[in-house]
Order: C-alpha cells, then structure tokens, then sequence
C-alpha cells in the first residue's frame, strides 16, 4: 500500500525525536536530511550503471541496515557511507555520525543511530518509484522537514529557507510559466540557501530548464545540492563562497547572464562589501546607479541581480520595506532604477512571515524586457498591498491558498483593486520624490464606523449605514424594507423587534431563494466534477488533480453575490491539506480499494511498549461513519432511538437524586453516596425496620432507574458491537464502484456541501450581526433617556424622602 503524505512527515519528524534534546534544530537537520538523502539516492540509484548519481559498493542505504546495533556505528557510517557517498558526487561539509558531544558515547549513540536508521528502514519508505517531478511526494517531505527546521532554528538559523508560499508568488510573477523555456533556459539564484526557491522556479516552468545557484554558508550550500538530487535535478550548478566579493558563476572575467534571477538575501546585511572595494567593483554592478551605504546591503544584492539579468531578463527579490523609502545613497539608486524603467511592480507582504526576521518584507519585481514600454506615457510601478492577507500559524504568520491566488491574479491582469492594488504613474512617484513606501499609493486602511451625533440625539438609524450594505439589498432588495421604515429624511427604525432580526432575514423569501440558488450552484459543480474525480486512477498526479479541481472552483464561483470566490478557493484547499491529498495519493498508488486495518494500542509517548492491544480498526480512505451512513442507516437510526432513551433515564437518575440525596432529602443519610453497593447495605440495614418503608421504597426505586439505565447501556454496546462487525464485513464486498460513490460522493463531495452551506450561514451572521449592532447603538434617543433618568431620579427622591433623607441638602443644590 502507498504511503499517505502525513504518515511519511511523520516518520520523518519521528527521526528528528529520535536527535532532539542533545543538540540544536539547525544541526540534527543536518543528521536527518543526510539519512533522506542517503535512502533516496540509494533507492533510486544504487546498482545502476550511468545514473547521474553515484552511489558507491558498499556505501547504500542497506549497507547502513547492516551496521545497526553495532558499537562503532557512528564511525562505520562516516567511513563506509557518508565519506565515499559524498565524494563520489561532490559534496562537502558532511554530518559527523559520529560526535559524541551531539550523539552521546558507548551504547547510547550506538541506540540512537540506530533507532534513527529504524525509521528510514520502514518498508513504505520505498522511492524507487517517487519522483518529485512526477507527484512532489518527496520534494513536499524534504519541504516540511525544512520548514520545521526553519520554525525550530529560531531567528538566527532560518536563512537557509524561503516560506513555499512566498517561493510560489515569485515563480508566478516572474512569469516563466507562460514563456516558451528549454533546456537553455537558465534560472539564477546568488543567495540560494536550501534551494527551494529555484526549485519552485523550475517546476513553475513546466519543463527542463538550467538551473545556477550560489550560497555562503558551506553547509547550507550542501543542502541546496541534496535538494536538488533529491528533485532529479542533479545537474544544477550549485557554488559555494561569497556572491557579491567572490562571484562564482562568469562567463570569462564577466558575470554570466541569466533568463530569470530570484533571491532572498540576507536583509540589510551589515557586511555585504567584506574583502572587495564596492568602489571599484571589477564586475561595473553599481556604475550608473550608486553605491550602496556601507551598513545595508539590500540594494547591493538587487544590483547584483539587475547586472546579472539578460536584456530581456526578468527577476524578483524579497527585500525589507526599508529600501522602497530609505534616503541618501539608497535614494540615489532607487531613483535610478526608476528612471531606467527596470522596477515593474511592488508586493507588499504580510510581517513576520519569514524564519529570520519578523519584519515585514516586499517582493521587488525587475523587468529588463519591457522597461521602455515603463517609461513612455501611461506606464509605471504596479504596487499590491497584500499585508492583511494572511494566518497565523504557531509563532509565524502565514500566506493562505487564497492569499496566494489572489496576489499572483492581480499582477498577472494589472489591474486596479480598491485598497489592494493599482499601477502608479511615474510621474506621480516622481512627485513623491521616487519615494516608493506602498502606503503613499495605496490606503488600505479600513474605514471609521463613524458615530451619527443626530441619530443619538434625535433618532434613528443613519441610511448611510444601511446603504452600506448595498450587496445584501442588491440580491435581496426587499429584503431592506421587511426590516426597516422611514423614520424622517435621512434616518430609519427598525421594523421588526430586535430578537427577530435573525428569523426575518432567514425566512424571508428572496433570501431564501438565494439560499437556494446558492445549492443549486453547488449542485452543477458536484455533477460535473464528481465524474472527473472517480476517473482517477493509477499513476495520476494529485497535484495536477486538485490544480484543476481548484482552479474550475474558483471559476465556477467567481462573481457570485455574497459569496468571496477566493474564501470558497480557500474551503477546498483546506479540506485537500486535511483529508483529501491523502485519498488522492492512496488512490493514484492502490487504486480504489478500501481496506480496513488494525488499530493498536500504544504507550502514551507514542512509541510500542511490549505486546500491542488489538483495540479496533479503521480505513483511511473509507472510514467507517460513511459506510454505516450509506449502507446500515436502520442500524444506526436504532443506536441512536437507545442512546436518546438513554440519555432520558440519566436524567431521571440525576434528578432523583438531587431531590432525594439532598440534605432534607430522604436518603441523605446514604454513606459513600449514590452507587449499587451503597444503596444494597443501606436496604440490608433497613430490612427489620418497620417504620422505614418510605426510604426502602425510594431506594428500591433508585434502584430501579439504575438497573433500567445499565441495561440500556448494555443494548447499545450489543447493538454497536454487531453494526461494528457487519460495517467490517461490509468493506469486503465493496467493488470499485461502491469505492467511488462513498469517497467522491459521501465524502468528499459531502464535506464540501456542508463547508459551503456554513460559509452561506457565516454570510446570513455577518448580516443579522450588522443590523443589531446599528439597532442598539441608535435604540434610544437623547430625548428618550433623558425622560428616563428625570423618572427614575424622581422615583429615588421619592423613597429617600420616606427615608426621611434630604437629597437638596446633601446634593448641594
């Protein structure tokens, strides 16, 4: 059976338990990535004449199985693996398998590494199939590894990778997608840490391209070079050492050139001129825009980035905010940039996205190909205020689905979104003296729920509140006079009483005919995708599967009133995280088949502890409640009928007790409380007690609630125990057809029907949630309140003088 995406992070993140405690995230990443990438290759390649990876006789992942349980494992695999593992295909800076300081010593190493190997050992890890090219399986793994290194590393150590989502807008804004690539097609990074954004950046191609990279950190480098084994693209020219004072990639004496160049340097690296002299830069990258101030660095990597680009190039380059307003010599450069035509648009990114910063950061876009056509009238900056569009997750923030989706449509149409996007003329930037702070063109700011002073003093709720609620009354247009009537020019009440707010919206008639409307749009999109969805098979791509899944939801909801067809993007991409992406990629390795497994009992720490306790069992991709719902639904109905009956007989035991248990109650003297064994020794006592008949008869009646609940209890662990055994028999005679009714149509089609209707009941909230709001903030007038208080300040006078108290005299008055 084909391994579930989650269940392979799990075991991934189980190895890094297996490292955690003894050293930091940023250096058991290094143990956990080497053991990936030494299965991988060994899977993929071992034994195979001419692969473009070598791996060595004796140097294989099944080579290490061998060397588990011994006391020098740690030195066997740094000698018989890693080390002719590594030369063989060029690598440097290896993890050391066997430093006690990080591993511990003796038995304690030796149990560690060899628990480690353990969890690589499991049979479904088993890549001789997996290509990232082909279905991302492994790519998405290393991804998750990664990020989590990142979350773990803390500020510090999380350079080495770009959040996948921020790595997904640039490959789309860059538009190498569209554009006609081949093998000569060349994609630059110059700060590529892990490489994951010039992976990105390739895939967004859709072919082979040529991939160049070049990072600092020595051990990061080796990263970017397993990662691109790891995605088959093992001819990628990765270099280690210093971009800006030791460029390694030139044609000859001169920097080599490239089609697209992404980055996401350092920011403002306080270093970035240590051992060459900017001044005189062999390599002319600041000749004819400036110099860079000595202590930020930012624009010395976009410049780098502009010299590198071909004429036609295009690049992006994820940079602190600070470089779109910074004066001085930064001025200089921007201004320069500008007036060349190379900067083509501006993202504004949420803060606090990033592992090394919590600063917020913009994607700055330059365009060599259209620069001209930038500088002729009507051209400009294309800026997108996308700061508010995120999650929070953990520590972090984090761009949703729809996020991304909704940046990468605007840059790709250009087009003008009230407080979101809009192309700014140069000429306008130019009057802003080449200042290009987002907030200056944008406002995204919300407005003011402004306070009507005449509404509190006179009445009424302001109309230009109600009309600001002009696409609920666009679809419901009479909807606004059930709950509303003139009062005077300009102002309304409320016609209906403030607690039927609710029900006057839900049962009115055009609402409900858009309710309706609204289910039977859904209804054209389950038919027509139902079909598509069970015509998967074997060796299909999940991801091509929800791309096009998606990308026709969004189509098919775009334009509908009240409903946000990103949000409606955003419930599909969701439930494809959460449940979804584990059926398609069970379906695309098994087919449809639907086998129940074991469930086992295990320790509270999540690991076996001697024999495992059969506890049940259970099927992913057909769980249990949807062949119960389609197929013993009497069954189910019956459990249910008990468990009401009861809940019933549990609540007269409960009130019978606390009328009877109290402390005037008769059977408050009960020692221990309420259960059989007291209730039986109290009878006993009682047995020759004549004048005691009352309490006999109400312990006998305690009794008998109890008995009747105990059974009742009994009939539903009989009932569910054979609706349990028949629901397993039932998956035995499934055929490939009933697989597919329950998983498309029970299922998953199922969870997007009752998603959707809640995001219909969340549009129906936010309108009652309005209205009431404007209902209490104008419910009484001044006028009003001021009778009010002169009547009640009456009425208190009036009990004070009965008091014989002088409220003149004490008031002052």
């Amino acid at each position: 059976m084909a391994i579930r995406k989650t269940e392979l992070y799990a075991s991934l993140w189980a190895s890094c338990d297996e490292l955690r405690g003894g050293m930091d995230a940023s250096q058991y990443k290094d143990y956990v990535l080497a053991l990936l990438f030494i299965k991988y290759v060994s899977d993929k390649y071992a034994g195979k004449p001419y692969a473009d990876i070598a791996v060595p006789e004796g140097a294989s992942f099944a080579d290490m199985v061998k060397l588990k349980g011994k006391i020098d494992i740690g030195d066997q695999i740094n000698k018989k693996i890693v080390a002719p593992l590594w030369k063989a295909n060029h690598l440097n800076e290896p993890p050391d398998f066997d430093d006690p300081n990080r591993l511990g010593s003796g038995k304690e190493k030796s149990d560690r590494l060899t628990n480690l190997v353990s969890i690589f050992e499991d049979s479904r890890l088993d890549f001789t199939t997996h290509r990232a090219g082909d279905d991302d399986l492994l790519g998405d793994a290393y991804e998750y590894l990664m990020r989590h290194f990142a979350t773990e590393s803390g500020k510090s150590k999380g350079q080495f990778y770009t959040p996948a989502e921020v790595s997904r807008i640039m490959a789309k804004v860059l538009g190498i997608g569209q554009a006609k690539t081949t093998a000569d097609t060349t994609v630059y990074d110059p700060t590529c840490g892990s490489g994951s954004l010039l992976l990105r950046v390739a895939d967004e191609a859709g072919s082979k391209v040529s991939i160049y990279g070049q990072e600092k950190d020595a051990t990061t480098s080796n990263l970017a070079r397993m990662n691109m084994i790891l995605h088959d693209w093992a001819h990628a020219d990765i270099r280690q050492g210093n971009t800006l004072s030791d460029p390694k990639l030139k044609d000859g004496d001169t920097l080599k050139t490239f089609d697209y160049v992404v980055a996401n340097p350092p920011f403002s690296d306080k270093r970035w001129s240590t051992g060459f002299d900017p001044e005189h830069d062999e390599h002319g990258r600041f000749a004819g825009f400036g110099v860079p101030p000595a202590k930020q660095g930012d624009y010395a990597y976009l410049l780098h980035i502009v010299r590198s680009l071909k004429p036609n190039g295009v690049g992006c380059c994820i940079l602190p905010h600070g470089v779109l307003f910074r004066g001085h010599a930064e001025a200089e450069i921007r201004t320069n940039l500008l007036k060349r035509g190379y900067i083509k648009g501006i993202i504004g990114l949420p803060p606090n996205l990033f592992y090394g910063t919590g600063i917020p950061a913009c994607i700055v876009v330059v365009d060599k190909r259209d620069a001209k056509a930038r500088l002729a009238e009507g051209g400009g900056v294309y800026m997108i205020d996308a700061s508010k569009g995120f999650m929070k997750d953990g520590p972090k923030n984090r761009l949703r689905s729809r996020d991304i989706h909704r940046i990468v449509d605007a840059f790709a149409k250009l087009e003008t979104i009230d407080k979101y996007a809009r192309m700014v003329p140069l000429d306008e930037i130019e009057r802003n003296e080449h200042n290009l702070n987002i907030p200056r063109y944008i406002d995204a700011s919300e407005p003011e729920d402004l306070q009507d002073i005449d509404a509190h003093l006179n009445g009424g709720i302001p109309e230009r509140d109600i009309d600001a609620l002009e696409r609920y009354w666009a679809v419901c247009p009479g909807l606004r006079d059930a709950l509303f009537t003139p009062r005077r020019p300009g102002y309304v009440d409320l016609a209906v009483d403030p607690g039927e707010i609710r029900q006057t919206i839900r049962e009115h008639a055009e609402f409900k005919a858009f309710t309706e409307r609204m289910a039977q749009h859904f209804e054209k999109w389950r038919t027509r995708e139902a079909k598509n969805l069970k015509a998967i098979k074997v060796g299909d791509n999940p991801k091509a599967i929800i791309h096009r899944l998606s990308e026709g939801l969004l189509e098919h909801y775009w334009g509908q009133p009240l409903v946000d067809a990103y949000g409606v993007y955003q419930i599909l991409m969701d439930y494809w995280a959460d449940v979804m992406q584990d059926d398609c990629y069970t379906i695309a390795g098994d087919g449809w088949v639907a086998e129940p497994r074991r469930v086992l009992e295990k320790a509270k720490s999540g690991k076996q502890k001697g024999r495992l306790k059969d506890v049940g069992w259970a099927c992913d991709l057909v769980p249990k409640e949807f062949i119960v719902a389609r197929y013993f639904a009497t069954e189910q109905a019956a459990i249910d009928d008990l468990g009401a009956k009861l809940e019933q007989a549990e609540a007269e035991l409960a009130e019978f007790e606390e009328e009877h248990g109290g402390d005037e109650g008769l059977l408050a003297d009960l020692d221990g409380g309420f259960s059989v064994k007291a209730v039986n020794e109290r009878l006993k006592e009682l047995k020759d007690a004549p004048r005691k008949d009352s309490e006999k008869l109400h312990l006998q009646a305690w009794k008998a609630h109890d008995t009747g609940a105990k059974a009742i209890k009994k009939d539903i662990k009989a009932a569910e125990a054979t609706l349990d055994a028949a629901a397993l028999a039932k998956y035995g005679e499934l055929g490939e057809d009933d697989v597919r009714a329950l998983v498309v149509d029970d299922k998953w089609m199922g969870a997007m029907d009752s998603a959707l209707r809640h995001e219909i009941r969340l549009r129906t909230l936010a309108l009652v949630e309005r209205v009431s709001k404007l209902g209490d903030r104008y419910d009484a007038a001044l006028p009003e309140l001021l009778e009010q208080s002169n009547t009640l300040e009456q009425k208190v006078s009036e009990h004070l003088d009965c008091m014989g108290y002088e409220w003149a005299k004490h008031a002052g008055v």
